[in-house]
């Protein structure tokens, strides 16, 4: 179960070492013909975010920084569980570790 913070701007959180703030998408609630769609099919997550902020990187086993694979802008893919819930607002936000990202997403 993820845990909940709340701020009151997402400028306040800052990640660090190789933690990974993203935003996932919203399901759409109307399709492209405007038909509305139940709540239950909105309200699983999408696994697809946006990267918002990354922290330095994390230090190997010789003490070397290894810098995140993501960086701020990057669409990815995450895993359908964990990271950590931070309410901004109405917005919702997510902190996971850089090797809990599934895949970066290029178009």
């Amino acid at each position: 179960m993820a845990t909940q913070a709340t701020f009151k701007s997402i400028k306040a959180v800052i990640p660090l070492l190789d933690r990974v703030l993203v935003q996932r998408f919203k399901p759409e609630s109307k399709t492209a013909a405007g038909i509305f769609l139940p709540q239950s099919t909105t309200s699983t997550p999408l696994p697809e975010a946006t990267v918002i902020a990354v922290g330095p990187g994390a230090p190997d086993k010789n003490g070397n920084v290894v810098p995140t694979q993501v960086k701020a802008g990057d669409r990815v893919l995450l895993p359908g569980w964990g990271g950590n819930s931070i309410k901004v607002g109405e917005d919702e936000y997510f902190l996971f570790k850089d090797s809990e990202i599934l895949a970066k997403i290029k178009e």
